[in-house]
């Protein structure tokens, strides 16, 4: 693993105003979702909101992604292509979205219930936006990468829900990946050491049944392997002297 970069000042203003800047794009979205639509609706309005507050829309053309947004219905964990999908009521949508502001990279996820929702499902949202709380909670200065993945883990599994294990979250500033890796799963006390002007991008995504994925022939969107829903939020977040900074909101 490389070194990881620890952000100036200035850096963090401007990674401050690229989340408050997202977090306002992924609102809208939010604010917009209803049955009917079709997941290619949603990233068309992403592409027009992301014109208007003059970003980059960091996920299109990124090693071929051809869309602004990540759109993953149901039981397709992450990186779901926009497309003719047609959004149903009980239905669980995962928005995931990253822009470029200054040079300077930020990126979301967060899953929206549409309509009623049966218990189960609306659990598997309560629980997937509680343990990124748990995870950021332990983005503090003199911590190990450990507790933050740990903390994840401990409790989605109490909840009986389980973590994926294929993807991870990881380091944002300058480059849209950096180091470290932050895996949702391990062990507390272990791991890189945490130090005031790290930015990370936490991002756990929750099956409902096992943590197996697999991808499809797209190439790019990952399915639950016994296709039950998933659910996936994400922030990014400077560690400080004071605790975790959430700069997505």
């Amino acid at each position: 693993m490389s070194d990881i970069r620890i952000k100036t000042l200035e850096e963090l203003i401007v990674l401050r105003e690229a989340g408050r800047i997202l977090a306002t794009i992924v609102a809208d979205l939010k604010s917009s979702l209803k049955p009917g639509m079709t997941t290619r609706d949603i990233d068309l309005l992403a592409e027009g909101l992301v014109v208007r507050h003059a970003v980059t829309a960091a996920f299109k053309g990124y090693r071929g992604f051809p869309a602004n947004a990540c759109i993953s219905v149901n039981e397709e964990v992450v990186h779901g292509i926009p497309g003719a999908r047609v959004i149903k009521d009980n239905d669980l949508v995962s928005i995931d979205m990253g822009i470029i502001h200054k040079g300077y990279f930020s990126d979301m996820a967060v899953t929206v219930g549409i309509g009623s929702l049966e218990a189960s499902r609306q659990k598997l949202i309560d629980v997937t936006r509680q343990a990124l709380l748990k995870g950021i909670a332990e983005a503090r200065p003199g911590n190990r990468l450990g507790d933050i993945s740990s903390a994840i883990q401990k409790y989605v599994e109490s909840k009986g829900f389980s973590v994926v294990r294929d993807f991870v979250g990881h380091g944002i500033g300058k480059d849209l990946h950096e180091d470290p890796e932050i895996p949702n799963y391990g062990e507390p006390h272990k791991g890189v050491l945490l130090r005031s002007g790290m930015v990370f991008a936490i991002e756990p995504m929750v099956n409902m049944g096992r943590f197996g994925i697999k991808i499809l022939e797209d190439g790019w969107t990952a399915v639950t392997i016994d296709k039950k829903p998933s659910a996936h939020f994400e922030h990014t977040v400077a560690i400080t002297e004071s605790g975790p900074m959430v700069l997505t909101e």
